[in-house]
Formats: C-alpha cells, structure tokens, sequence
C-alpha cells in the first residue's frame, strides 16, 4: 500500500478549474518531484494535499484512509507537513519560537529535535534569538523547513523552495535532503529547476494546465519527453 494516493483529484477555485484528475503516489521514504511552469497546477496540487484545499474524501488516501476531505490542521496531525511557497514565517517572533511552533502544532515523538534541526542548519543556531524575517531568504527558508520537521511528519511537502535563492544557497538547502529523508520522512518537492528535480528525486511528475503529462525515473525520461510534457508539443 502506498503511504499516500492521490487520485482522480480536480481542485476549483471558484469556476476556474485547477486540475483535471491528477493520478500520483508516494511509498514510505520515497522522494517525488513535481515540475511544471508557472500555472501548472503544482501549487494547487500541494495545497489539496495538505488541506488547504479541501476535496473528495477518496481523493486522497493516507495510508489507504481517505483524507481529501480533512482539513490543513488533520492533515497535520496526521503526519503532513508543508514547507509552503513564500515561507510564511512570524515576523514578530525569533527563529527559535518560529521553530518551536512546528513542534507546538504535532506534539509527535520522532527523529526531530530543536537540536537536531540545529545540526541540520547550524546558521539557525547561531541567528536563533534574531528577528526570522531579518535572516536571508536561504536562511529564511532554513527556517520554514526546520519548522515543519519539528511537527516529525511522515510526509514533507515542499513547495518551489528554491525559488528567488542564488544557486549556493539551492544547493546547502538540497544537501540537507538525504538526512531529511533518512529521518523517515517521504518528500514531495515542487521545483522549477528541472535538472534540480531530477538529481533529488526517485520519482518525477510533470504538470501542464492542471494535468499530469508525464511520469517516471528520472533515468528513463529523455529530455525531449521533459521538454513536451513541461511547454506542450510544438506544432
């Protein structure tokens, strides 16, 4: 059984109509990437995941139970944490407290201390009395990614965390991935930078208007076959 299954899903917001029965799945420590151009439908699709987005129950399933119906807080407890696009950090409070409030919300024994999270980003301790939003955006993003392991989720959303960042950043923040994964967690990574996406990922979905248009290892698609799935066939 795959620890989470989505399947069929649509998603709306309002009458414009965001995805059209997106199929894809994700084993126990299994990392996924997703990629796609901008309006794809990645976004959207992380959101349905994580409750934001609320859907059929048989939509998506955790562990076989349906869950599309359950709310971003259920999502939660049960294991879905999401590293969401901007970083959404408290500007009033200071790294640490914006650390410990990953904890506060999924009160769950697992790999994930303040202290592990600290060996992780070491920058994180050295800068933990400090404003959140004053850190970098690579640090920042450190810190919206400490903060959702503290939950010790089974299932790690990350939504296009290497967006706007300078590529030593990108690369200090994807090392962290094999100790993330080695904690236990399966990984889901939206990504815009396509060669990104295949060096992390085990599985690779690609997304147009709302669809999957290809799926597979990363050493079976060809770069053409990325290339038409991502922008279409040219004509």
């Amino acid at each position: 059984m795959n620890l989470l299954q989505v399947q069929g899903l649509t998603a709306r917001y309002g009458d414009f109509q965001a995805l059209y029965g997106v199929d894809l799945h994700l084993d126990a420590g299994e990392a996924i990437a997703i990629i796609g151009a901008n309006g794809a439908g990645k976004t959207t699709l992380m959101r349905s995941i994580s409750g934001v987005l609320r859907n059929a129950p048989e939509m998506i399933t955790l562990d076989g139970a349906p869950m599309g119906a359950a709310r971003a807080d259920e999502m939660l407890m049960q294991g879905v944490a999401m590293v969401p696009e901007g970083r959404k950090l408290f500007p009033s409070l200071s790294v640490e407290e914006n650390l410990l409030i990953g904890a506060h919300a999924r009160k769950a024994a697992g790999y994930w201390t303040l202290r592990k999270v600290y060996d992780l980003f070491p920058i994180l301790h050295e800068k933990r009395r400090q404003p959140a939003t004053s850190l970098s955006g690579g640090q920042q993003q450190m810190v919206a990614i400490g903060r959702a392991l503290m939950s010790n989720p089974r299932v790690l959303l990350c939504d296009e965390i290497s967006l706007g960042l300078a590529p030593v950043v990108i690369r200090d923040i994807y090392a962290a991935l094999p100790q993330i994964r080695d904690s236990g967690a399966a990984v889901i990574v939206v990504e815009q930078d396509i060669g990104q996406a295949l060096k992390v990922a085990d599985r690779v979905y690609c997304m147009m208007e709302g669809r999957v248009t290809l799926s597979g290892l990363p050493s079976e698609l060809s770069r053409e076959a990325i290339h038409d799935a991502y922008f279409g066939v040219s004509a």
